[in-house]
Order: C-alpha cells, then structure tokens, then sequence
C-alpha cells in the first residue's frame, strides 16, 4: 500500500507524459481516500484498515471497483480517531474534528443512522449510513456513558411496547456491551437486527419482548456465540400522531 501511495505521489512530480503506470481516476480517487485516512492514522495497510473497519479485506478492493466509500466506513473512523467525515471525503476543512474544536458549544451532534432496528421477529441487517445529526447537550450524554459511541436508529415493529412503538428513534451506546439482566439492547443473529431486553440464565441467553404476544427467545449453545451486542438502549424520542 505504501508503494501504491508512493507511486501516486510520483506522477505528480513526473507528469502525465513520463508517468507508465495505467490507473483509472476512479481508482485514483479511491487511492486518494486511503491516503489520507493512512496519513491521518498512522494505519499502515489494507489488511489493517480491514481490521479497523471491522470487515472482510475484500470489501475494501470491492469498494475501489465500485469507486465507493461507504458512509459506515466514515462513521468508524469518526468514532475511532476523530476524523471529518468532510475531509476524509473531498480533502476539505480540517483533518480531525477534536474537542478543542468546540469546546465552547454546549452540544454534540449524534449520528442517526438509515439502518432500522426491529422489535418484531427480526429484520434483514442494512448498511449504517448517515441519514443525519441530531445535537444533545454534552453534559446530559456524558451522564448516560460514551458520548463518541452513541448512534441514533429508527424501530419499527411492535414486539417492544408499550415501552418502545413502531416509529419511534432510539439512541444506542456502543460501548454498553455487557448485559445488565433486563435491560434494553441493539442486537444482531446472523442476519438480522433487533431490540429485546437481555437476560442471562446458566447456559443460557433469553430474548425477551415487552409485548406479551411475542414469546421469549432462548439461545443456548453455539447460538449464544452468534449474537452480537451493537449496544445498550439509554433513550427513546417518539414522535406524536
């Protein structure tokens, strides 16, 4: 990769006319991204931006085919090193986006996310991408736990009321991933996402819905490694219709 971004530097001191090597400018522009993501955070490779990112190595050469950043990858490297989205994408305003930088605001703006959680019988897992920012006030998040690992999703179903209903937006920390016996969390198994209270029992992981329609779900064995904790539900902003 360092060669690769070597290479690139090189055919601006060269020029077009001595430069042989044949890019395309999509991969260009997808090299571009990397190195600065690469400059920015010391990160070294592709197999160790994969890491970072927490996917499969293959998306990243499926990303530069498509010429395609995907927002999620944005967001990551927000919460993990500061990054602008801004600058990561286009080069603009500055490369990170610190605390000095808004120390005087009483806000933070949070993430809300197009993926949806479900509270029903479980919903197909879709891409994290930005649909927006919503701002809270710095000290009343700070209070509810981390406020650089919090993200707001949609609900729809109805497994979770009356305490949670279909349409409602909840607010997700990330780094609540230890289960605290009846109380809410985003999860995923295999495919799907959704919202259940979590309960531990010996040997045993129980799903459960406040809607009394909807039977608890019980994982034991294996299936308990499949799930994974995205994080604990601290608060729910509903609309009124």
């Amino acid at each position: 990769m360092r060669l690769c971004c070597s290479i690139w530097r090189n055919s601006r001191i060269l020029g077009a006319d001595e430069f042989n090597l044949k890019v395309s400018m999509d991969t260009m522009m997808f090299e571009t991204f990397l190195q600065r993501v690469f400059e920015a955070t010391g990160i070294t490779s592709q197999n160790e931006l994969a890491s970072v990112l927490k996917i499969n190595r293959s998306a990243i050469t499926q990303a530069r085919k498509k010429n395609a950043i995907p927002d999620k990858w944005i967001l990551k490297l927000f919460r993990s090193y500061g990054l602008n989205p801004d600058w990561v994408e286009s080069g603009s305003g500055p490369a990170f986006i610190t605390a000095s930088q808004d120390t005087d605001s009483k806000y933070k703006d949070i993430p809300k996310v197009k993926a949806r959680l479900c509270a029903g019988g479980g919903s197909f897992e879709v891409g994290s991408e930005i649909e927006g920012y919503y701002a809270f006030r710095k000290d009343w998040l700070s209070d509810k736990g981390v406020i650089n690992k919090m993200v707001l999703m949609d609900i729809f179903g109805n497994s979770m009321e009356p305490e949670i209903k279909d349409g409602d937006t909840i607010l997700i920390d990330e780094s609540q991933k230890d289960i605290l016996a009846g109380a809410i969390y985003a999860i995923g198994i295999d495919d799907t996402i959704m919202v259940k209270r979590l309960e531990k029992h010996p040997n045993k992981l129980v799903l459960v819905s406040d809607n009394k329609d909807y039977s608890p779900i019980y994982l034991e064995g294996n299936d308990i490694n499949s799930v994974r904790i995205i994080g604990k539900v601290i608060w729910i902003c509903r609309e009124l219709r």
